[in-house]
């Protein structure tokens, strides 16, 4: 027996008063989460409500005003008594599981708290022109009635835009567009020194443009992004294939799903608009492949119209791995409810904060009010129970070259046990400069599927639940397990996103992201001394004032010498 397959043996751990805290948290989530969430968003809606009645004239009119108020904001700023900037948003409204201790050494906050309106969308252009804090339910609501969408959408209702574009975001169709980032056309910025600048891939401020995705928001304050949208129709036409074998055939039949071992990975006939694969076991999956559908097509007679978006539905990982055992079978689902076929249960983490919300009556009576918002989840939780998460529970993605998939898989299942796994396929572009994220040297060259001459074939291996050891009821060092995972994803040439928390130091922080262009564009736009280095913003622990800046004193002396 290999060393990959041999089980790891790990002793019984003892029970300490916050397992059974956790255990009956649920109460304070049904009385007071759930009650406060459904006020909030119902609230949002309101406002986005009052936003889309507004002209697109006005819109822009309060943009300019609110984008004078951070350049006025930043021109006062004292760099030698005000300290490091931040935004005013609250630490826990942050939607991600990563502890937002870098707000500790920030001291001049900057109100960023009005931008949150779709400005224009420019059918002739195929763009949509929106401020940071627009979300993904928002613009979804406002696109797809035109039968226009962002070309990616990211699953989850909360998601916003500038944390798509400074962090990480990917969907189905990630496999043809790329990552969020990579559908961005141009970025209105604020800059260090007060100046607002509208960077593009082919203007003066194109390094800006490209050092942007994964900064986290330490090059500038994106007060706009503009979009690519791209036409779609009424439903989603969804095939759900059964996988059963090893996880090596798991992920062959994953990559086969979506990629044509020919090569013609363009061919709009062979490879289908959205894909995503569920992972339940280490011999089940499902794979599930989407093509857009006109309203005639998905009303013809014998078609099945399954309205996932209702509250009383069963949750779609649920439904999906019903394939399992009925084997493969075709239904049509409106675009938009497909879009956030995930939101309700929080992909599979709903059934871990309600242990019984997926039961029928539960759905039925209190369905509608689902799902918990994340950042009240992280408002009412304590250090302890904080602790208590990032030690036995695991939310991370692995972002690994695709001809990788099984050797990811079958890590995770050794080191993790996390089930279901989550697989996203997407390109990895090679691009005029070496961004934070890069494909790997020669890859066109190997001609494996799924790549490209112009893009490299990665999969977010999404890894989100409680492992197998807790259950058991067994020993698990989380920051351990999590320390592993990203020094595999260094030699495997993989990422992490840096929503999660990161245990490297900073060296080894640097072997898995490049940081030439980042600290190049830093140095030059003014933002080191201003804003906080995007390690120290994915670090763990609390950060000081005085360790921040003789930290980023360290990176402006030498940044080449210490990678060396």
């Amino acid at each position: 027996m290999s060393d990959l397959q041999t089980p790891l043996v790990r002793p019984k751990r003892k029970k300490i008063w916050v397992d059974y805290f956790v255990k009956f948290r649920w109460i304070l989530v049904i009385f007071v989460v759930l009650p406060i969430s459904f006020t909030i968003y119902f609230l949002t809606y309101l406002g986005d409500v009052r936003s889309e009645c507004k002209s697109f004239k006005q819109r822009q009119k309060e943009h300019d005003e609110n984008v004078k108020k951070v350049m006025d904001r930043l021109k006062k700023r004292n760099p030698s008594k005000d300290g490091l900037v931040c935004t005013a948003r609250k630490p826990y409204i942050a939607v991600g599981m990563r502890n937002v201790d870098y707000k500790r050494a920030r001291h001049f906050e900057v109100d960023l708290s009005e931008f949150r309106n779709i400005l224009e969308i420019n059918k002739e252009r195929m763009i949509a022109r929106v401020e940071p804090l627009v979300n993904m339910g928002q613009i979804s609501r406002a696109t797809v009635p035109m039968n226009l969408s962002l070309a990616v959408v990211a699953e989850l209702d909360d998601l916003t835009v500038g944390g798509l574009i400074n962090g990480y975001g990917i969907e189905g169709s990630s496999h043809i567009y790329g990552l969020f980032s990579d559908t961005v056309v141009a970025y209105e910025i604020v800059l260090a020194d007060g100046r607002l600048v509208r960077a593009t891939k082919d203007n003066e401020f194109s390094d800006l443009f490209y050092a942007v995705p994964w900064s986290q928001g330490t090059m500038g304050l994106l007060v706009a992004a503009e979009i690519k949208l791209i036409p779609i129709k009424e439903y989603m036409k969804l095939t759900y294939t059964p996988v059963v074998g090893n996880l090596k055939d798991i992920a062959q039949g994953y990559i086969d799903s979506f990629a044509p071992r020919d090569g013609d990975q363009d061919n709009p006939e062979k490879v289908p608009d959205f894909v995503e694969t569920m992972v339940y076991n280490n011999k089940e999956a499902v794979c599930m492949t989407g093509r857009y559908a006109s309203k005639e097509e998905a009303k013809k007679k014998g078609n099945v119209i399954n309205s996932v978006g209702w509250w009383f539905k069963p949750w779609f990982y649920q439904h999906a791995e019903k394939a399992i055992k009925k084997g493969e079978f075709v239904e049509y689902i409106p675009t938009r409810q497909y879009y956030h076929r995930h939101t309700r249960c929080l992909y599979w983490e709903g059934k871990l904060i309600l242990p019984f919300a997926d039961q029928w009556w539960f759905r039925w009576l209190m369905g509608w009010i689902m799902p918990p918002k994340v950042s009240l989840l992280k408002a009412t939780q304590g250090e302890a129970i904080r602790n208590y998460y990032h030690e036995m529970h695991v939310i991370q993605d692995m972002l690994v070259p695709l001809y990788k998939v099984g050797d990811a898989l079958e890590w995770a299942d050794r080191e993790m046990e996390v089930y279901p796994i989550w697989l996203c396929p997407h390109r990895l572009y090679k691009l005029p400069v070496k961004t934070m994220v890069y494909p790997e040297a020669g890859f066109e060259l190997a001609k494996r599927q799924g790549d490209t001459e112009y893009a490299q074939m990665y999969t977010d291996v999404g890894i989100y639940y409680s492992p197998g050891p807790v259950f058991r009821g067994e020993e698990f060092d989380g920051a351990e397990a999590v320390r592993r995972m990203e020094n595999w994803l260094i030699k495997n040439h993989g990422f992490q996103p840096q929503y999660a928390v990161s245990e490297l130091n900073e060296k080894d922080f640097w072997k898995m992201f490049d940081a030439s262009l980042y600290e190049e564009c830093r140095n030059k736009y003014g933002a080191v001394g201003t804003f906080m280095s995007v390690y120290y913003k994915c670090k763990k622990g609390k950060k000081t004032e005085k360790e921040v800046q003789e930290a980023e004193q360290a990176i402006c002396e030498g940044p080449e010498a210490e990678a060396d």
